[in-house]
């Protein structure tokens, strides 16, 4: 299949039940997801936003694979990045899977059917980042990258698009870093 992919795998010290609370009880995910939390029905069929600390949209989609504590299956699209938001729905597939009784495997993977896609490149930075606090957060109680308002978030995110990757033009790049300045001005 054409298009571009993006893989994570992490082993957590929890079980697979635990891990599955973790992912889809929304003020739990409040603490590793950089602030933002899903609101959904956790069942297939049903919508979900992904919302920022402050409500607004950051991500929508439809869930369409629900299996606790094993698969979930996500289609996906960003609201907030208009760049982003124009190369249409991902898919983002999470499977837990025990490894032992102490150790838990998670992988995610983050495809859509665009070459060289700005959404995967832009996930690839999203994703170690927000697994990272849920291992952490799982493992010892507390997350490695804290967020410290909106605009820290989206910053991180913008971020994730150097002008040097090939896929990634200046303009945009330069039209992200203006966003970021326009978007810590505005909630200062």
């Amino acid at each position: 299949m054409a298009g571009s992919t993006y893989n994570y795998v992490t082993f957590i010290r929890t079980t697979p039940e635990q891990l599955w609370a973790a992912l889809t009880t929304a003020e739990f995910m409040k603490k590793f997801w950089l602030g933002a939390h899903f609101e959904t029905e956790w069942r297939a069929g049903a919508a979900w936003k992904l919302l920022f600390e402050d409500g607004s949209v950051a991500d929508t989609g439809e869930i369409l694979e629900c299996d606790p504590p094993k698969r979930l299956v996500l289609k996906w699209r960003n609201e907030f990045m208009p760049e982003l938001k124009a190369e249409g729905y991902s898919q983002c597939v999470m499977e837990i899977e025990a490894v032992n009784d102490t150790a838990t495997k998670l992988t995610v993977t983050h495809s859509i059917a665009v070459e060289n896609s700005k959404l995967i490149n832009a996930v690839s930075g999203g994703w170690p980042r927000i697994l990272s606090n849920l291992k952490s957060l799982i493992e010892t109680g507390e997350v490695v990258l804290p967020p410290k308002n909106k605009a820290d978030v989206i910053a991180r995110w913008v971020d994730f698009h150097p002008p040097h990757w090939p896929f990634v033009s200046k303009s945009t790049h330069a039209a992200s870093h203006c966003r970021k300045i326009v978007f810590r001005k505005r909630l200062q």
